[in-house]
């Protein structure tokens, strides 16, 4: 082990001004009433994947190096030192057995922040060069070249204008339809890259929401990620530089709305955390699609027909954008005005399940069987719904949730809710 990255991840624990950390890392009562909100430990039933396990192994490291008992009896106090095979298990651990979903924390019996200690674990693996090569390598994309999935710019503008295309054969009108860097509009769309890359019809069905509405926007072919996969890796200056890149592209257009697409972390990481990063609130209205959508709805900018979409539907909860982001009921309001049946998982809202796809565990191919062993509990959530259609609104969820319709034979659809309100549009 790097001793003087060790010391810099050991930093992060001797923060005796971070008030939050000191409390947090002191207040487990090891009740494990923790363990049957895990999906983990459901799907797995072994002690260690229990999430008060997860906690334990960051509060030893803060007692062996910050309290008098832990420095001179740590055999007693079970306090631990950060060695190679104590760093070797925080990252299979906190990493590949944790999505952050945040669901442990309302079952706490105390309130112990769960997810900030297990960010806080991350954090200190980051500092040590310790985050799994796949997701550091989604991070470094985004850093050196603008996006998550290195998507050069004429291979963007292809997509836009092939998707220009269609709309314009659609319609039988020029448009223009996808508008690209163009100043002074009043919305900025963002998008996650999945979307040009693999989604196309995803941003063609948010450009038919934006034509019936008759709104004045447009997309930055510089930058349009609303992704920010170093939320993840919870290294707090690769965020903020993603962070600061969107905020300077706002302003750079002159945009009073920043839309976000679809993408509960996006979200999260870019209205929520980002303001904290770059230490001052945006000169900006910050939303996602889904206010955005159902504002159009509600003020009569457009109009929808739920017989357009036939067949029973459900509604998969994105973690980052319901349970920590309290984005609840107008992805609901949307669904029952646009669609000819909704039914509820069960459990649902800030108490549903993680897809299994979050914390970046997509991007972390070396924890797949896992990840698919967890994602069980979902697909029997889909199954006793009894729906032929699944939608969610976060690109990263429709990801997980088509490998696992594929993975355990569910024969469903699954759809963005873009997707959804723009098959319902009515056009005068």
């Amino acid at each position: 082990m790097d001793q003087e990255k060790k010391q810099k991840a050991l930093k992060i624990l001797s923060d005796h001004r971070d008030s939050k950390l000191l409390t947090q890392l002191s207040s487990c009562v090891h009740c494990g009433l923790c363990a049957e909100s895990c999906h983990y430990y459901l799907a797995f039933r072994e002690d260690k994947y229990i999430p008060a396990r997860k906690v334990e192994l960051v509060t030893s490291i803060w007692r062996r190096y910050n309290t008098f008992a832990g420095k001179h009896f740590p055999g007693l106090m079970g306090a631990h030192e950060l060695d190679d095979l104590m760093a070797e298990e925080l990252t299979d651990q906190l990493f590949g057995a944790c999505s952050l979903c945040n669901r442990c924390v309302p079952h706490c019996s105390i309130g112990v922040d769960i997810a900030y200690l297990v960010r806080t674990g991350r954090a200190m693996l980051s500092e040590m060069g310790m985050v799994p090569a796949t997701l550091q390598a989604t991070v470094n994309a985004a850093l050196e070249t603008g996006n998550n999935m290195a998507i050069p710019e004429d291979e963007f503008t292809d997509t836009i204008e092939w998707m220009e295309e269609e709309l314009t054969d659609e319609f039988g009108d020029n448009g223009p339809f996808i508008p690209l860097n163009q100043p002074g509009k009043h919305v900025l769309y963002t998008l996650n890259p999945r979307e040009p890359k693999f989604f196309p019809l995803s941003i063609a069905a948010m450009a038919r929401i934006f034509y019936a509405a008759g709104e004045s926007w447009t997309l930055s072919t510089r930058m349009y990620d609303v992704t920010n996969y170093a939320f993840f890796s919870c290294n707090r200056e690769d965020a903020a530089i993603i962070a600061q890149r969107l905020v300077d592209e706002v302003k750079a257009m002159g945009a009073a709305r920043c839309v976000l697409a679809e993408c509960g972390h996006g979200s999260r990481a870019f209205r929520w955390e980002a303001p904290n990063y770059l230490g001052q609130p945006f000169p900006f209205e910050t939303l996602t699609n889904v206010e955005l959508m159902l504002e159009y709805l509600e003020q009569g900018r457009i109009k929808v027909d739920p017989s357009k979409n036939p067949g029973v539907f459900t509604l998969h909860d994105p973690c980052n954008l319901v349970r920590s982001g309290g984005i609840i009921e107008p992805q609901r309001k949307i669904l029952k005005a646009s669609v000819g049946q909704f039914v509820e998982m069960t459990p649902n809202r800030a108490d549903n399940y993680c897809c299994g796809g979050g914390g970046g565990q997509l991007a972390m191919s070396e924890y797949n069987e896992r990840r698919m062993k967890i994602a069980e509990i979902k697909a029997d959530q889909i199954r006793k719904t009894g729906a032929s259609v699944v939608v969610t609104p976060c690109h990263n969820c429709v990801d997980q949730l088509m490998q696992i319709n594929a993975w355990y034979k569910l024969n469903v659809q699954v759809k963005t809710l873009a997707e959804v309100v723009s098959d319902a549009l009515i056009f005068d």
